[in-house]
């Protein structure tokens, strides 16, 4: 079906008032009135007090997908054929789709809405019998597909080469709520994911085509109090970081790597890092809702209320011995205590060599800019990066440009405005809009069910977002504006 409106896209309001002077002229108050009877009120919600709504609609986008009839919480891209990108939703349902149609689309000249085809689903991810909220392609070829909801199902397909073809493979059902599911990085580790749930369970599995074992539990860990928010893997795929609303850090040796080396916790030998709030350097009252592992490995940050990050050293097990003794040192150690904004912080991202940057999103609408190089200094701190005509909105996710060199220093960022923005997050650059490149609109926005939920980018070329208005948009985002 043709739509006229795709996205529901961003609105603003312009209100002028008229009739502010309600007194009669002399000769009006002269004038005689005949009684015709009983006339029907006017409706309260009719344009009666003159009233003038002007609503201007812009959509960026080249491409859009409205199969999902709630709001899409998820979304995942083929880390082999980055055109293949898959959705989950409110509706219990998820679609992988081919977006490789609107590569030659371009978007209106004038930002306006226009008339389109919509793309359509190449196959259906259904069998959830509560919201899908996270969901990934498996590193390194995007073999299979994972789908994790809030009926506590974990539910696997599995692909064909060229990411087109699909078909069910196996489930495990062994929590209440799923509430993150990441994949291994590691092409030494194919087709691993792990994920975290409501009890504060951490689960590991592996995923294979044998009959029977499809779905493996390699680890399975118990040592949070209360749920589990979010996971992050280092970038060699050895160690998984997990973090906690009962404000507990814990970094797994999910694979024996560290063990082999001496380098696991005193206290816990699962563990290489087991931090809580019984430690007064490291607590965070209100819980940890963010994590992530810096690309060297050495440290992994993680965020909660009122703005408050930690820095916490990690060993680097790629490192050969005696200099893995001397990085173990530093594994567990609070390296940094930082402040990213007022409120809860969203997300964590990193920069790739040779910069040295981390930013974190916070649910205030600020991003602030780190130097890890320079005892994380702040860099840059960017008030209200997302927000309405009226308040900030929270910055739901950021992540670098995915590349080493020319264009690695772009930040891209999305919020509960409904807009996609890209930052340039050198020093000294572009001062007067403290950085900002881009910005790409279509989603209703306005933090009333327009947010953006998600994206992915590929190498920043092109992004595609999961709308809370139930609509996936794709966005050309070229790196040189």
């Amino acid at each position: 079906m043709a739509v006229a409106n795709p996205g529901q896209p961003h609105h603003e309001e312009d209100i002028d008032i008229h009739d502010e002077d309600n007194t009669l002229d002399a000769d009006e108050a002269d004038e005689i009135v005949e009684d015709d009877g009983d006339v029907p009120m006017d409706s309260d919600d009719e344009d009666d007090d003159g009233v003038q709504m002007t609503i201007n609609l812009q959509n960026d986008s080249i491409a859009h997908f409205d199969q999902h009839k709630d709001s899409i919480f998820c979304i995942a891209q083929h880390p082999v054929h980055t055109a293949i990108i898959a959705t989950g939703g409110g509706d219990d349902t998820g679609y992988v789709v081919d977006t490789s149609s609107a590569a030659a689309a371009q978007p209106s000249s004038d930002g306006q809405a226009t008339e389109r085809e919509g793309l359509k689903s190449i196959f259906t991810l259904d069998g959830h019998k509560d919201s899908i909220n996270a969901i990934t392609f498996t590193e390194p070829k995007g073999q299979f597909l994972a789908t994790a909801g809030l009926d506590g199902k974990l539910r696997v397909w599995q692909g064909v080469p060229e990411g087109t073809k699909w078909k069910y493979l196996a489930e495990a059902s062994e929590v209440e709520e799923i509430n993150w599911l990441v994949a291994n990085p590691s092409a030494d580790r194919p087709n691993v994911v792990a994920l975290g749930a409501n009890d504060g369970s951490v689960w590991v599995y592996q995923i294979s085509t044998d009959k029977g074992n499809e779905l493996q539990v390699l680890q399975a860990y118990y040592l949070h109090t209360e749920t589990c928010t979010a996971g992050a893997w280092s970038p060699d795929g050895s160690l998984l970081a997990t973090v906690s609303e009962d404000s507990s850090l814990y970094v797994w040796d999910v694979f024996g790597d560290a063990a082999l080396k001496g380098l696991t916790s005193t206290t816990d030998a699962q563990t290489v890092v087991g931090l809580t709030g019984t430690d007064e350097r490291f607590r965070v009252e209100g819980g940890l809702y963010s994590v992530g592992i810096a690309p060297s490995g050495a440290f992994v940050a993680v965020g909660g209320p009122e703005g408050q990050i930690r820095i916490i050293g990690l060993p680097r097990l790629s490192l050969a011995t005696p200099q893995a003794s001397t990085s173990a040192k530093q594994a567990g150690q609070i390296l940094a205590s930082l402040q990213a904004g007022s409120d809860n912080v969203e997300c964590i991202s990193f920069s790739f060599a040779p910069l040295t940057l981390m930013a974190a999103g916070n649910v205030d609408g600020s991003i602030t800019l780190f130097d890890t190089a320079h005892r994380f200094a702040v860099r840059r701190r960017i008030e209200d990066a997302h927000s309405d005509e009226d308040y900030p909105q929270a910055v739901v996710k950021l992540e670098f440009v995915k590349r080493a060199g020319p264009g690695g220093w772009l930040l891209t960022s999305a919020g509960y405005d409904g807009v996609l923005k890209r930052w340039d997050t050198r020093g000294g650059t572009a001062a007067a809009s403290k950085g900002l490149v881009g910005e790409w609109r279509g989603h209703r926005g306005g933090g009333e069910g327009g947010g953006i939920m998600a994206f992915v980018q590929g190498n920043g070329e092109a992004v595609v977002t999961a709308g809370d208005d139930h609509v996936a948009l794709v966005f050309k985002t070229p790196l040189s504006q």
